[in-house]
């Protein structure tokens, strides 16, 4: 255990190492002159990215591409990532004169690496102190400088052995799927599962097949005029069904008892009825209470904040990281729902004091998780300090997204301290006629919590009214008259697919991965075109339905959902000091007892079918050939026997019936019709359907190598298409003449941004209202006599859609982040580089930019590429066949090709790599 620290253990000032720039700012207000606080800004040290990382002297070793030695202990081969040397000479240097040195690094497993790293980089000759804290207080730091401790290396080897276990999933499996379904594809323990959860919700919903039912709503009315609607729920004794009667991949009802009604037996059923009596024959009158929900965790944070806010998970915990940073709330990565006993009396008191002691429950609430280990979940995530600050004081110093993260946070943790909601559930029967409708209401009799967060609302009043629905005083045995009887129709719904926020909870309710994670997760299968979104849901690809597939028939271990949870619990159990480390590596790698991954992987490249894993099936028309979707290289299409018709890329899987895959698969073979043929040039034109919709095309393959193509314009439809407008569209693009001025000609282009005109360097877009193919020469001149609007031409430079206030530590210029040609773009007045998919303007955070500014960098300017030579003339005779320029020889034997194939996937897994859950 360390030695408690003094600000005078010698002359000069202790060195303090904190993750991010804001964190060391935060902190640097709480320490006097005796403490300098620097930031290493993240990860120090990794295991190479890509072959250009490993070290020299490694590079022939068989396992080179791994990074990790799996012949001798699983031993990491760390190296310093791109960028970051600059930081550690700065950090060195300061360490140079410094007197101690005091780790501040955030108490998770992630946390704790970076400390470990450090003392390994830095090889400190002063004494060094890992400093713990949950918030970033002016109290919370100086307890922990009271108390420090050692580097936990029990995190330290559960972090690492985290690292390493993505690291050979990913760098084994990857290349598997590179060769079978599409290149640039990644799997990973964590990923991978998240998909399969995906997919498997898509096939429930392909074979859903939705029923529909009838019932009556009736309006009842009291002598006193008050009334009530009531539902029908049963007639002659038979229950009418609801959506959970019928079979959801038949449609039909499970019980068929029940009284199955149609429109217009509904209709006549109500007409029968509506002048009959009614009566009320039962009412249910019982109490209720409803307790808060605990703190938050970091799961369910992501969850409120996606269902409440419309915040994805990464946008939540990049806005939770920058309260955290500057001292707003604790720490935002914990699995607690506890809460420490200051933070207990802070809510107690302000529920006193701003609601009343009604609200206040006798006893403190004490909420405890089932969390193993107790080293990263120390606290759930609350208001820092005490007293809590209140959210109308830290408006004005808040963003917007930071104060509803915030209020939020506030609201939930002091209703965690309230007395229960009480009220009462009313249900009246009403009888007549042989029916029986039914109706349900509620009351509060004391709304508790309520008052101060309500689910689902930042509105508490109005939520409190939603909460209820009054029912008017009525008696056993009263008559009521029935004012009208309405037939209403209901079909039954499909599973609903996961959100961001049920997904997180899925994954979390079955132990994978660590909810800290999951918003990087969510990321990487949208970045690597797994999943795709629709409004708020996460759609699967085709590509994953392939990749999900191959991974339950042929590794089905690696996406079992208790294999992957048990990976969870071996971590922690690694992090306790209950099990070791390179033994568990050992086990998933080689296998004890059953096999491991190396040997689950062993002739997977010749066994695996790309065919038979990349084809789904939607179905089989009557007398027909079975109809498939099939995943190929580049777009996925359809097929039935020897007939194929393309399919959109991001088509919903489940929109993909049999009756559109057809018309699909009409369509295509219409194309193989032309419209007619075209005057000047006597070649066939056609209208055809490819990955990125319809195109016209003039001549074929067998004709000439690449038939001239021309896209439809915005707007148009195949329905719209004659051979008159197929031929207009080829035209493009049109010559318009000669510029009056510019003496360059004009031409009219329908590119990938929209319609333009250009002349020599001068390009100008059209306006919605004027067609590429009806623009006039002198529309186009007075278009491009206006000032450009964009590019590097135009007349005045847009603002930047975003400043950070601290400039770059590399170019010491600001970091903006700009609005460009292809999308938002980051720059530091030297590098420039596109927001990566999924990333939003708002979500970048100072952290990440200099970080993938650095790795940008570091990879230098790009190549360009070789002109192509001439073809050189043939010879009237050659001795021997020589191959192509860029074709492998066939290898003369299968051991050859065996061989061949392994390196070219081992050269693949070097240069491109594939982190698994990185």
């Amino acid at each position: 255990m360390a030695k408690k620290s003094s600000t005078s253990e010698s002359a000069g000032q202790a060195l303090v190492i904190v993750e991010s720039p804001a964190k060391a700012r935060t902190i640097g207000k709480y320490l006097g002159k005796n403490f300098r606080v620097e930031a290493s800004i993240g990860h120090v040290r990794d295991l190479p990215q890509g072959a250009k990382q490993v070290p020299a002297e490694y590079k022939k070793e068989s396992w080179a591409n791994l990074g990790v030695n799996v012949t001798d202990g699983f031993t990491p081969i760390y190296v310093v990532p791109p960028g970051k040397t600059k930081q550690i000479k700065l950090l060195k240097d300061q360490l140079k004169g410094a007197n101690a040195l005091y780790l501040a690094t955030d108490e998770d497993r992630e946390g704790e690496a970076i400390s470990w790293h450090l003392l390994e980089i830095l090889k400190p000759k002063v004494p060094v102190h890992r400093l713990v804290f949950h918030e970033i207080t002016k109290d919370a730091i100086q307890a922990a400088i009271e108390s420090p401790r050692q580097v936990d290396e029990g995190l330290v080897r559960a972090q690492e052995t985290r690292r390493i276990l993505d690291r050979l999933y990913g760098y084994e499996v990857s290349p598997l799927l590179w060769r079978k379904v599409r290149p640039k594809l990644s799997a990973g323990r964590v990923q991978s599962v998240a998909v399969r959860l995906i997919v498997e919700r898509e096939r429930e919903r392909m074979a859903f097949v939705s029923a529909t039912w009838w019932d009556l709503l009736g309006s009842f009315a009291k002598a006193d005029k008050q009334s009530l609607e009531a539902t029908m729920v049963s007639v002659d004794g038979r229950r009418i069904p609801v959506g959970k009667d019928f079979d959801s991949s038949t449609g039909k009802l499970k019980n068929p008892e029940m009284m199955l009604l149609d429109g217009d037996a509904a209709a006549a059923l109500a007409a029968k009825i509506r002048s009959g009596k009614f009566r009320v024959a039962s009412i249910e009158d019982k109490p209720y209470s409803s307790k808060p929900s605990p703190p938050f965790t970091t799961s369910t944070l992501q969850q409120e904040a996606n269902r409440k806010l419309g915040f994805t998970a990464r946008r939540t915990m990049q806005v939770a990281q920058s309260l955290y940073e500057n001292g707003h709330i604790t720490y935002m990565r914990t699995d607690s729902t506890n809460l420490a006993s200051v933070a207990i009396e802070s809510a107690r008191d302000l529920v006193d004091k701003n609601y009343g002691g009604e609200f206040l429950p006798a006893e403190p609430r004490i909420y405890r998780s089932k969390v193993k280990n107790a080293q990263e979940a120390h606290e759930a995530i609350r208001p820092a300090g005490h007293p809590f600050e209140l959210p109308d004081t830290m408006r004005p110093q808040l963003g917007v997204d930071e104060f509803r993260i915030f209020e939020m946070i506030w609201k939930r943790t002091i209703a965690s301290q309230m007395a229960d909601a009480r009220g009462r559930r009313i249900s009246i029967t009403i009888e007549g006629e042989g029916c029986v409708f039914q109706v349900s209401g509620k009351t509060i009799d004391f709304p508790g919590y309520l008052r101060a967060y309500v689910e689902g609302s930042d509105d508490p009043s109005a939520e409190l009214a939603d909460q209820e629905k009054v029912l008017p005083s009525v008696e056993v045995g009263e008559l009521l008259a029935c004012t009208a009887l309405d037939a209403k129709e209901h079909t039954t719904q499909a599973p609903g697919r996961f959100s961001e926020a049920s997904l997180t909870k899925a994954l979390e309710e079955r132990g994978i991965g660590r909810p800290s994670t999951y918003a990087s997760i969510i990321d990487t299968i949208l970045a690597r075109n797994y999943v795709f979104k629709k409004q708020n849901a996460l759609v699967p690809t085709w590509v994953a339905f392939s990749v999900v597939q191959l991974l339950e028939d042929h590794l089905s271990s690696l996406v079992d959902y208790q294999f992957t949870a048990q990976m969870e619990d071996d971590l922690d159990a690694i992090s306790r000091g209950e099990q070791e480390s390179v033994s568990y590596l050992d086990k998933f790698y080689y296998g004890n007892g059953a096999p491991g991954l190396k040997k689950q992987l062993e002739n997977k490249i010749d066994e695996i079918d790309p065919a038979r894993i990349g084809r789904i099936l939607i179905g089989t028309p009557e007398g027909q050939a079975p109809v498939f979707v099939r995943v190929g290289r580049y777009s996925p299409f359809v097929e039935q026997g020897e007939r194929t018709g393309s399919l959109p890329e991001e088509t919903p899987p489940d929109e993909v019936t049999l009756e559109m895959a057809l018309k699909l698969l009409d369509q295509a073979a219409q194309g193989d019709e032309p419209l007619g043929m075209c005057p000047e040039t006597n070649k066939p034109v056609y209208l055809k359907t490819g990955r990125f919709g319809p195109y016209i095309q003039r001549g074929t393959p067998e004709d000439e190598e690449k038939p001239q193509n021309a896209s439809l314009l915005k707007g148009m439809s195949p329905a719209d298409i004659d051979l008159a407008t197929a031929l207009k569209l080829l035209t493009l693009p049109r010559n318009l003449g000669e510029h009056p001025t510019l003496n360059q000609p004009i031409m009219a282009f329908n590119g990938r941004f929209g319609p333009y005109v250009k002349c020599g360097d001068e390009t100008r877009s059209l306006p919605a209202d004027v067609s590429p193919l009806d623009v006039t020469m002198e529309q186009a001149v007075a278009l491009l006599a206006e000032p450009k609007t964009r590019g590097r031409g135009a007349a005045a430079k847009k603002e930047p859609l975003r400043t950070f206030e601290q400039p770059s530590p590399v170019t010491e210029k600001p970091i903006q982040v700009l609005d460009g040609r292809y999308g938002p773009y980051i720059t530091d007045g030297e590098t420039n580089l596109s927001l990566r998919k999924g990333m939003t303007v708002e979500e970048l955070t100072f952290d990440e930019a200099v970080s993938m500014l650095a790795e940008k960098a570091a990879m230098g300017p790009p190549k360009k590429k070789a002109a192509k030579k001439k073809a050189a003339p043939k010879k009237a005779a050659a001795k021997k066949a020589t191959p192509k320029k860029g074709v492998t020889k066939k290898p003369a034997t299968k051991k050859a090709a065996k061989k061949t194939t392994k390196k070219t996937a081992k050269k693949a897994a070097v240069e491109e790599g594939a982190d698994g859950d990185d």
